[in-house]
């Protein structure tokens, strides 16, 4: 019967941690951006830098 009773107190202490942490990440800020998650796959991460030659060209283009 006493080995209940460990079990209980060490699941306790194992969740009141848990909620420890949970509390202290909800403070910190870590939730707070709800809005740029669900945008993210709209927009393209692939942006095209101009290669040394394009910019040369373009240089020349200019003159």
């Amino acid at each position: 019967m006493s080995i209940i009773a460990l079990l209980i107190s060490i699941s306790l202490t194992i969740a009141l941690i848990f909620l420890g942490v949970f509390l202290w990440s909800m403070k910190s800020g870590q939730y707070d951006d709800t809005y740029t998650p669900s945008v993210r796959m709209l927009f393209d991460n692939d942006v095209k830098r101009p290669t040394e030659k394009e910019t040369a060209v373009k240089a020349e283009l200019k003159k």
